[in-house]
């Protein structure tokens, strides 16, 4: 699975999460390196850098700037699923590492 020039948007999250479905995700991968920046609602910036396994999944560690002010950092797991249309679904497990270091989980889809 290839995440190259994909982009994807928020579908849920839990209530410790800063990301909305205002943010969106633009993902680069050479190889099995993944990275992404991703930006709004209350993200005023924010990156990812991961590792693709060969079925797609993502470990990933994640920073980002709120609209707080606040840096923010965080680790996160990834799982795709194919949706009938072919598009990309990414069901997420992470944890903050900064702040409260509270758990979540999540679901972006491509658009």
């Amino acid at each position: 699975m290839n995440y190259n020039n994909k982009k994807f948007r928020l579908i849920s999250n839990t209530e410790n999460g800063e990301t909305s479905e205002q943010t969106i995700f633009h993902y680069k991968q050479t190889d099995n390196i993944i990275t992404c920046e991703y930006v709004g609602g209350k993200i005023l910036v924010g990156h990812l850098v991961g590792i693709v396994d060969i079925e797609g999944n993502i470990d990933m560690r994640y920073h980002q700037i709120n609209d707080k002010g606040q840096i923010r950092t965080g680790i996160c797991k990834s799982k795709p699923e194919i949706l009938p249309d072919g598009k990309i679904r990414l069901h997420e497990q992470w944890q903050w590492t900064s702040g409260d270091n509270t758990k979540g989980h999540s679901i972006i889809e491509e658009i």
